[in-house]
């Protein structure tokens, strides 16, 4: 999953959230450097992807992006379910996606400390062009397969990745409601354990 559903599966806990946040840039044992609801969200972020990545429903999304994107695929059909989750906000949350955004570029910026610098740095992008907001229009999800395209390091094709989710948007939004739900309960089973 990519960042609005990572904050979002994070629910109220704001050690979660910023563990959550930051997980891809804290490599390894680097997590006790930080306080443990935090170091709670890192795991949590990391059995995310796990979870995610072996799910069969999303393996049928990725499946049909391999042959032209390789091993960008999963990055992308990241990408695409965080537009679901955006675009479709209301039937998540009571709190509007714009409220929500504004909450959670608010509790980051209070915990700023705890960034580490590619965190801190996305941070500032992700405020500077409300990626979380943007996620819910064609348009911002576009805007954001370029950019990561640009940042790739090697040769991806993410640019053009807007154009499958055009021609697939019903069958990917399928599974995208499919998933999400197992996905909630497994959050709410690791975060029970925890």
């Amino acid at each position: 999953m990519n960042f609005l559903s990572h904050l979002y599966l994070s629910g109220d806990s704001e050690g979660l959230l910023i563990g959550n946040f930051i997980a891809d840039s804290v490599k390894g044992s680097d997590l006790l450097k930080y306080p443990q609801e935090v170091q709670k969200g890192i795991i949590l972020h990391r059995k995310i992807d796990t979870y995610t990545d072996a799910h069969p429903i999303v393996e049928e999304s990725k499946k049909r992006l391999r042959e032209r994107y390789k091993k960008y695929a999963s990055v992308i059909v990241d990408v695409y379910y965080d537009h679901y989750l955006a675009a479709n906000w209301n039937n998540y949350s009571s709190l509007g996606l714009d409220e929500y955004a504004q909450q959670v570029y608010q509790l980051i910026h209070v915990n700023k400390e705890h960034l580490p610098l590619k965190s801190a740095m996305f941070n500032q992008y992700m405020v500077e062009y409300n990626i979380l907001v943007a996620y819910a229009r064609l348009e911002g999800i576009e805007q954001v397969l370029q950019g990561m395209s640009r940042r790739a390091s090697f040769e991806s094709n993410m640019q053009h990745a807007i154009h499958d989710l055009k021609e697939h948007y019903e069958l990917f939004g399928k599974e995208f409601e499919q998933f999400f739900p197992e996905l909630q309960q497994f959050v709410n089973t690791q975060i029970e354990i925890s």
